[in-house]
């Protein structure tokens, strides 16, 4: 929100300085986010003089210089070279002497300095419009009235424009404070508070009677969705003239960054940032029926919005219509092409109503309209106020553009809003806040701020709720109303706190996720952050059909969420290859979406791991070694037992990929990334992607937490067994099946050989096991150690038709 610093104190009873005024807006909760010093004219003129030129000859060394004499009001007048056509002896002219600095129109700063040009000395400049910033003619200097006075200062004469302009980080409920008049009886109320009294008060602009017109031009308005509109207002002006704004309207818009268009347009917009409220003025000659309906129209009708674009209306689209029922605005949001004012309009109906949020801003986002109106509409606007704007526009108009009002005001307001009332007791305020308000601060500071006291004891108080602070329902809102003009930094820090410790959740989420990116990055992966939105030519139609669309994409290549981590990954993946960096060990955490029902959608989040290149670099000592699916196998497991995942279980998936399952959950998917998802990105080596489903992996953590337990005293025993498979049997199907013996004493199993040869006999393969026994209370005989033996080479036999090796 910006804001003007000479705008506002029109409507302050006291004008701190430029500094001062911010330090309040801070402290009030209007956070001053910067403050900067407008000019009209860049460098305000400072330093420039008003001169007389004296003599003016032709230069003996240039045929197009002249030397020049000028008087500027000092002893001696100045030794000028000028190179305009038009300088001439007896010319009143802007003269910028020795040390002053001009901004011109384009191009940077200039500070004068004596010179020499072609041999003559010159001791400053007789400037064009174009050179000081005043216009951008440079056909010659700037000739000014003879009748002024040399060494007058030329900020004197062309009394250029200064302000100091706020920009305010405002919150989103704060819409009270989205206009000068909302910001100045903020402060009004912080001024109250300091001086204890509720004598300073907002200056409101008084309301001009209106000249009234010979003729009537009266236009009905009828209101259908009494929902999206429950007030409009109106009135009609004729006679008016559409011209440039007088220079005041326009130093106050061009302050905060609005462009100047003519005065009917900068009466609206002033009006806006006066107030709050938006308004809009139609062509009333263009309004067929002279009626106002406010309505919604069917499902995809046209209407030419004011930016020339033909948009297809949503039946949700609040709309201004004719008595045709033909749309006129698009309500809150934009205006139309064929009724807005032209130069050649000379009627005019003035529009202000209340739309209601709900029905403004699904509209402004459908059609990308993100107008100063809507995100006022879109936040509230004072609905008792709204009679009272149109008025002040009126007077405004028929002042600066020769209207006059040739309707009453028409005032459509069919179920009148109630204030909203709040009770709360004196001490709850105490109690939210930390400090013991007295009561007639309190009172001072809610009256100073408009509410009024329906009810008051000395326990309790009711206050009705001004129609200008929507966001305030509940007493919690009122203690911080209280606190805010107070002061916050006026509560002071105890020297104890009490509290009482919430439990923490089990597992702690986020400590989960911190342990593993810390393995992971110690482990030389790089953590990426990818966008969630991606392009949907990287996905086949079925995939598509349950994925979530952007309706207002901000571009053609990022139209949908993302239905998986692979694509945005592969694009990180992509980019480092294309800049010859080769070798990548990339991961992160993100979310994927679908559509998993009418209006229903499922977010689900992911950690992925991206593995190219080398796993070990080539050099005298090793060779160079590709990462294969072992290696990040190998990862994956360890991340698992990080986390004390036990009992998982092998799938194999469709593609040359493979699954890992836990309790019947689906935890991680992994393998090598298919070619032709790799052509996709354009990338010529491979890639291994692991894709863990991580709300699974989290249900499958204790609750919790970890105890240490005793180092076993007594030593593990280990068995080495050689069995000769088929060789279509995996390696995972020999851990399954020894993992059915369930024995206490089984601790761990692990492949250290594989063997192939024509002599184990045709597609046969042979897996050298390692099995690890132990007993935490004993040490283990062998006759216990056989028994378990026999059991998993039975197992073996029978499951997987395995030969012992012997």
């Amino acid at each position: 929100m910006t804001i003007s610093y000479n705008w506002l104190c029109d409507y302050l009873p006291v004008k701190p300085t430029p500094e001062e005024l911010s330090v309040i807006l801070t402290r009030i909760g209007l956070e001053v986010e910067s403050l900067e010093k407008f000019e009209s004219v860049k460098g305000s003129l400072e330093g420039l003089v008003i001169g007389e030129v004296l003599t003016a000859v032709p230069h003996p060394n240039a045929d197009k210089l002249k030397l020049t004499t000028v008087n500027i009001g000092a002893a001696e007048p100045l030794n000028v070279v000028c190179g305009a056509p038009n300088v001439a002896a007896g010319q009143k002219v802007v003269v910028a002497p020795i040390g002053a600095t001009i901004y011109p129109s384009s191009g940077e700063p200039l500070t004068m300095k004596k010179a020499k040009i072609r041999g003559e000395e010159s001791h400053g400049m007789i400037c064009a419009e174009d050179e000081i910033g005043l216009g951008s003619s440079h056909a010659g200097i700037l000739v000014l009235d003879p009748s002024l006075t040399p060494g007058t200062p030329a900020r004197e004469i062309f009394k250029p424009f200064e302000d100091w302009v706020y920009e305010i980080g405002l919150t989103p409920n704060r819409m009270d404070a989205m206009s000068h008049l909302g910001v100045a009886k903020d402060v009004c109320a912080y001024l109250n508070n300091i001086a204890n009294t509720l004598d300073n008060k907002a200056k409101i602009p008084a309301l001009a009677a209106l000249p009234e017109a010979k003729e009537r031009y009266d236009i009905s308005v009828s209101i259908e969705n009494t929902t999206a509109c429950p007030r409009y207002a109106g009135i009609t002006l004729t006679g008016v003239k559409v011209g440039p704004s007088p220079e005041w309207l326009t130093h106050r818009l061009q302050a905060i960054g609005i462009r100047s268009i003519n005065n009917v347009v900068d009466i609206t917009n002033f009006i806006l940032h006066e107030t709050g409220q938006p308004l809009h003025a139609f062509d009333a000659d263009t309004i067929k029926g002279r009626k106002v309906i406010v309505k919604n129209l069917p499902q995809h009708t046209l209407f030419t919005t004011l930016d020339e674009k033909e948009r297809k209306l949503d039946a949700a689209d609040l709309v201004i219509c004719n008595a045709d029922s033909e749309p006129m605005a698009l309500a809150g949001v934009f205006g139309g092409l064929h009724t807005g004012v032209t130069d050649t309009t000379t009627n005019i109906f003035l529009e202000s109503a209340c739309f209601a949020s709900a029905s403004i801003r699904p509209t402004s986002f459908r059609h990308g309209l993100r107008t100063d109106a809507a995100a006022r509409f879109e936040k509230g606007v004072d609905i008792s106020g709204t009679v009272f704007v149109l008025q002040r526009a009126a007077a405004l108009i028929c002042e600066l553009a020769g209207g006059q009002a040739a309707s009453t005001i028409v005032d459509v307001y069919p179920q009148p809003k109630p204030a909203v009332e709040v009770e709360t007791s004196w001490n709850y305020i105490q109690k939210l806040s930390g400090k013991a308000y007295p009561a007639d601060k309190i009172e001072r500071i809610l009256l100073s701020l408009g509410f009024t006291f329906v009810s008051k004891t000395e326990e309790r108080f009711r206050v009705a709720v001004p129609f200008s602070k929507p966001d305030i329902s509940i007493p919690a809102d009122i203690v911080e109303e209280v606190m805010r003009i107070d002061g916050l930094d006026n509560i002071d820090i105890p020297t104890q706190i009490t509290i009482t410790p919430s439990p923490a959740a089990r597992p702690d989420k986020e400590k989960i996720r911190e342990k593993v990116a810390n393995y992971l990055a110690s482990n030389g992966f790089n953590e990426i952050f990818t966008n969630s939105i991606t392009n949907s030519k990287y996905y086949t139609p079925e995939v598509l059909a349950t994925t979530v669309r952007m309706i207002n994409s901000l571009t053609e290549d990022l139209d949908i969420m993302r239905p998986s981590m692979l694509e945005t990954g592969l694009e990180s993946v992509a980019h480092n290859l294309n800049r010859r960096n080769d070798n990548l060990l990339f991961f992160e955490f993100g979310n994927t979406y679908a559509i998993t029902g009418e209006h229903k959608y499922e977010e689900t989040a992911h950690l992925s791991l991206y593995l190219t290149g080398q796993k070990v670099a080539e050099s005298w000592l090793h060779k160079a070694e590709p990462v294969d699916f072992y290696f990040l196998k190998g990862y994956v497991q360890n991340v698992l037992q990080l986390l004390g995942i036990k009992g998982w279980q092998y799938k194999e998936g469709e593609n040359n990929t493979w699954e890992i399952v836990v309790k019947n959950k689906s935890v991680v998917t992994l393998g090598a990334v298919d070619n032709t998802k790799l052509k996709q990105f354009d990338i010529k080596q491979a890639v291994w992607f692991a894709d863990f489903n991580w709300l699974n992996l989290i249900s499958l953590l204790q609750k919790t937490e970890s105890f240490y337990k005793e180092i076993p005293k007594f030593p593990s025993v280990r068995r080495d067994l050689a069995l000769i498979l088929d060789k279509q049997v995996k390696y995972a199907a020999v851990e399954a099946a020894a993992k059915q013996v369930k024995s206490p004493l089984l601790q761990d199993l692990n492949l250290f050989d594989v063997f192939e040869s024509e002599k184990l006999g045709t597609n046969k393969k042979s897996y050298a096991v390692s099995f690890t026994f132990q007993d935490a209370q004993k040490t283990l005989t062998d006759k216990e150690i056989d028994a378990v033996m026999e059991k998993l080479i039975k197992t073996f036999q029978t499951q997987l038709q395995a030969e012992i090796r012997k």
